[in-house]
């Protein structure tokens, strides 16, 4: 708004009508919390990606690899069993964790890709630890060696070498004597497989690809169970490193947006009645007898309708005054 004298007054109208200046307003007011509502989606989805894969992926693969280990252990127990009493639900007992071993890599397969050199390998040494056990229980059906006899030549060999222990237990401490006989009763398993390897050459081969084998596939195991909690771990460490950089980065810009809408509170009203406050000033000079009042209007709207009916009537006034 331009004064030029006393008795002229020059209105400029520049813009769109009050509907579409409101309707701008109230976009840029949700406009502003686009940033703030970007980022907590991004961040949301972020951690819930960490989170599935920690639960749905390498956790369930170190406990797969966990379950490995213990059904390979058992698989061994079921073997050595099965030399020492020849009972055939050994035999169904060690096909049955061979079967469960071989699922558990299938899932960890489907889990964890990344991994099919060390799944494969695992394969390689079941199936090489089947053959051996195979080869064993048909060497062993053709045995003529009653394996009761076999058992109690063993019992005995193991018996003689406890008394041996107790014997000279007097000049050795407590702690000693305990260790001495917790190692001798580790290494039962170890002699009743040394027996039946004395009796056949082709069992000590098979007792020997057997323990070869299934030792890698425990190793193999407990190496996947370590890389996948190693994973476990990097994961755990980026959510909180992006838990981290979301309330940070969060905190910075939930403080932009709070300085710019108030910013944006003080300007846009202003904006948006600027046109009316122009038009009030212009017809209280009219009002006050001033009517050389000259409108600029650009533009169109409700406003410029307006200043335009404002203008024809103060043209009214002014041909009547001069009549």
């Amino acid at each position: 708004m331009v004064w030029r004298s006393p008795r002229a007054l020059i209105v400029f109208l520049q813009g769109f009508s009050l509907r579409r200046r409101v309707v701008v307003s109230l976009a840029l007011v949700r406009l502003i919390l686009v940033p703030v509502i970007f980022l907590a989606v991004y961040y949301l989805f972020a951690m819930a990606s960490i989170v599935d894969r920690i639960v749905s992926v390498d956790a369930p693969v170190a406990t797969n690899a966990e379950r490995a280990s213990i059904d390979m252990l058992d698989a061994r127990r079921a073997e050595t069993s099965y030399l020492l009493l020849h009972d055939p639900d050994d035999i169904a007992h060690n096909r049955e964790s061979l079967q469960q071993l071989e699922s558990i890599i299938q899932t960890c397969r489907t889990l964890q890709p990344e991994e099919t050199p060390t799944l494969d390998e695992l394969e390689e040494q079941i199936s090489i630890y089947r053959i051996s056990f195979n080869r064993a229980v048909f060497r062993l059906g053709q045995s003529k060696m009653p394996p009761v006899e076999s058992l109690r030549e063993v019992v005995r060999t193991y018996q003689k070498d406890l008394d041996d222990v107790l014997r000279n237990s007097g000049r050795e401490s407590r702690a000693t004597l305990i260790e001495t006989l917790r190692a001798r009763i580790g290494s039962f398993d170890g002699e009743v497989a040394a027996k039946l390897e004395e009796n056949d050459p082709e069992i000590r081969l098979a007792s020997q690809e057997m323990a070869t084998a299934s030792q890698r596939i425990v190793n193999l195991s407990t190496d996947l169970e370590d890389r996948s909690w190693q994973r476990v771990q990097k994961d755990h460490q980026r959510a909180r490193g992006l838990l981290f950089r979301a309330e940070l980065i969060g905190g910075i810009v939930s403080a932009l947006t709070v300085l710019v809408s108030i910013w944006i509170s003080f300007t846009l009203p202003r904006q948006v009645v600027r046109p009316l406050t122009d038009l009030k000033q212009a017809v209280d000079h009219a009002s006050a007898g001033n009517y050389e009042i000259m409108f600029d209007v650009k533009g169109q709207g409700e406003v410029v309708e307006l200043a335009a009916s404002i203008r024809k009537l103060l043209a009214h006034v002014r041909e009547k005054k001069t009549e």
